[in-house]
């Protein structure tokens, strides 16, 4: 919740000091999340086939008692 304060109090000191940056920060937010969206779904794809991977090498080892290093 204070991060979106903060970054509320850094827009309106951006539009305070130069309004047009202002509202292109507001237009082009969205655009930039818009673009880096695949490259989200692809880490939690690949995320996920790694665990379903890990899974089923170490599924052997978990069921003979081997248990992992916990610190």
């Amino acid at each position: 919740m204070l991060k979106i304060f903060f970054i509320l109090v850094a827009w309106c000191i951006l539009f305070a000091l130069s309004w047009p940056l202002a509202i292109l920060v507001i237009v082009f937010t969205p655009l930039a999340w818009l673009i880096t969206l695949p490259f989200l779904i692809l880490a939690f794809v690949l995320r996920g086939a790694w665990a379903l991977i890990k899974g089923i090498l170490l599924a052997p080892a978990y069921l003979l008692g081997w248990r992992p290093n916990t610190i």
